[in-house]
């Protein structure tokens, strides 16, 4: 696809406002760390790779779409895996608060300020 592209050497998301309001919500600052640095990760990559050339050697088609795609698909692993690591956590919390309080509290005041974004993202179930 990005046959002889030199320039691309830079990948804006177009639903990144979703992604990184997602990446916002997470729990652990670790997460949030990780996925911050998955997504910077590809305009750090890009620069360098190959972009294969135009003339009719068909075997030199660079590595741009190859990289992009892997890309893809770490950073939709790597969210959707932290997301379900989210609910567990957050299931787990509720469960704990819902025994110690009143019910009506956990999930008109605390519940609320949990939660993630409700976008679901190429991969969740």
């Amino acid at each position: 696809i990005f046959r002889g592209c030199k320039k691309l050497t830079h990948v804006d998301l177009v639903e990144g406002a979703v992604l990184r309001d997602t990446i916002d919500a997470l729990l652990l600052e670790e997460w949030r760390n990780d996925m911050k640095d998955k997504l910077g990760a590809i305009n750090q990559i890009l620069p360098t790779t190959p972009a294969g050339s135009y003339d009719n050697n068909h075997d030199d088609v660079g590595e741009k779409a190859q990289t992009v795609q892997l890309w893809i698909s770490s950073v939709l692993s790597t969210i959707v895996h932290y997301k379900a690591q989210h609910r567990s956590l957050l299931n787990e919390a509720a469960t704990a608060l819902q025994l110690a309080s009143p019910n009506d509290v956990v999930l008109e005041n605390v519940l609320p300020f949990l939660k993630l974004p409700s976008y679901t993202f190429e991969g969740e179930d």
